[in-house]
């Protein structure tokens, strides 16, 4: 199994007029022709519990796993709708993702970018249409 490398992540989320944008450290690795990118998320829970998330980017989907504070996945694949469920403290419901584009460019090594654009539905209802950007700069020091 090859050895995780570290690298710097920034993830912008676009829902409407709303931006968030988030600049973290993460390790990136390569298994099984997967890239599989580990980062702790910034934000805690009211006791203080942070969210670990786990991608794995294959040559034509994405999946999102999160565990902690937030224990969720979502799987992002262009022209598919796919299953997925939401659960923390205080709600949990199952929900889908319809991506409606998904791209991904590597500049150089473990290094790129992966943007996808999704609606999500939450009990068959659409909920929100966002636009993802997630680029990943391997850091070779």
């Amino acid at each position: 199994m090859q050895e995780a490398k570290k690298a710097r992540i920034r993830l912008q989320s676009k829902q409407g007029e709303d931006v968030v944008l988030q600049e973290m450290a993460a390790e990136v690795f390569e298994r099984g022709g997967a890239l599989y990118l580990k980062y702790e998320e910034p934000e805690a829970d009211l006791n203080g519990k942070k969210t670990r998330t786990l991608l794995k980017i294959t040559q034509d989907s994405l999946k999102m796993i999160r565990h902690g504070a937030v224990e969720s996945e979502q799987t992002f694949q262009e022209g598919a709708m796919l299953p997925g469920y939401y659960r923390s403290p205080y709600t949990s419901f199952n929900l889908s993702t319809r991506t409606s584009s998904l791209k991904m460019t590597w500049t150089r090594g473990l290094s790129g970018t992966v943007s996808w654009t999704y609606d999500l539905y939450v009990h068959e209802e659409c909920t929100g249409h966002f636009d993802i950007s997630l680029h990943i700069q391997e850091d070779t020091q």
